[in-house]
């Protein structure tokens, strides 16, 4: 198979063949036809505790980055029941397994990471849900349980990047209402999808999120280096939550003890997959996709999403070959 793979954090991701193993019985080979790109991908190359876990529990051998995936089932082990060759799925890799990423031609997973995709959905929008998908959801219903709260209130910080589009379309979906901070560009896009858009560069996006709540939920996918964590939690419901996307150092310590800020970058497995393949095909959840590359430009994506400007998500095609920007397929 051909992988995207670094040797080291200081080098680019470059392709390389690696060799097909054989399926123990509970595995599932599938063909990669899209990949979705997640700042968790260009993070576990820069080091840190996703990078030193990686190093103890991860498989051994080039780091393989990427976990999002969508694609078609080429071989199954003998244990396997709930899918056949040929059934098409989405899914995510899991290095804790022992897995290797998803920037790859195929990857082999479990049955317990995949859920079938509808014909009527595609493989580039099927690839946009897993890490995206299950965070929103894992921050809306496992910690906000908006689900069970009629009129819960959401506000997103980040609210046009791949987390924060999921989280205002599935606030919807469950019955919340959202309230999303982004950028003048983002906020007819941001709208569109059915929250009240806050615009920060037009002054103090918090004080103006504060006329709108007090919040369920405050899903937390920019940095508390821009928005406080002590400011975000005093914008809080007495139950409310801070989901931390992105966290620092600085926020460990509340992670750590308080009881309303959490950790958010949901694990996808098929119970979540399922729901988010269901709402994507019945259109409750659209899919946003910036960009296309070939997956031997990855570099090129991971610099684009490091940049901390993507609107929803970008997209690696095995298919499309090694590639240069200039095949970038808008």
């Amino acid at each position: 198979m051909i992988v995207a793979t670094s040797k080291s954090a200081a080098l680019p991701l470059t392709l390389m063949e690696l060799p097909s193993r054989a399926l123990e019985p509970d595995e599932i080979r599938v063909s990669v036809r899209s990949i979705a790109v997640n700042p968790v991908d260009w993070k576990m190359r820069r080091g840190g505790p996703l990078r030193l876990a990686h190093r103890f529990i991860g498989p051994s051998g080039p780091l393989v980055v990427g976990v999002d995936f969508a694609g078609e089932i080429s071989e199954i082990g003998p244990r396997v029941q709930a899918f056949a060759v040929g059934t098409r799925v989405v899914g995510a890799t899991d290095f804790a397994r022992k897995q290797l990423g998803s920037y790859a031609s195929e990857v082999v997973v479990k049955e317990d990471q995949l859920a079938a995709l509808p014909e009527s959905l595609s493989f580039d929008d099927a690839a946009c849900l897993p890490v995206a998908g299950a965070t929103a959801h894992q921050a809306l219903i496992d910690f906000a349980h908006v689900d069970q709260k009629p009129g819960a209130s959401v506000l997103i910080l980040g609210a046009s990047g791949g987390v924060g589009l999921c989280t205002i379309q599935l606030a919807r979906k469950f019955g919340a209402k959202a309230v999303g901070v982004c950028s003048t560009t983002n906020v007819a896009l941001v709208e569109s999808l059915g929250a009240k858009a806050i615009d920060y560069t037009r002054g103090d996006a918090l004080a103006a999120a504060r006329s709108h709540g007090p919040y369920d939920l405050v899903l937390h996918a920019v940095g508390t280096l821009t928005y406080p964590l002590a400011a975000c939690r005093a914008l809080l419901k007495p139950d409310g939550t801070v989901a931390l996307v992105v966290q620092r150092v600085a926020d460990y310590f509340a992670l750590a003890t308080s009881r309303n800020v959490r950790g958010s970058l949901g694990r996808a497995r098929s119970p979540v997959l399922e729901v988010l393949v269901a709402a994507a095909a019945a259109r409750e959840i659209t899919p946003i996709i910036e960009a296309t590359f070939p997956l031997g430009s990855a570099e090129l994506a991971h610099e684009r999403s490091s940049a901390g400007k993507v609107v929803g998500k970008l997209l690696l095609h095995p298919s499309l070959g090694s590639g240069t920007i200039g095949e970038i397929v808008k």
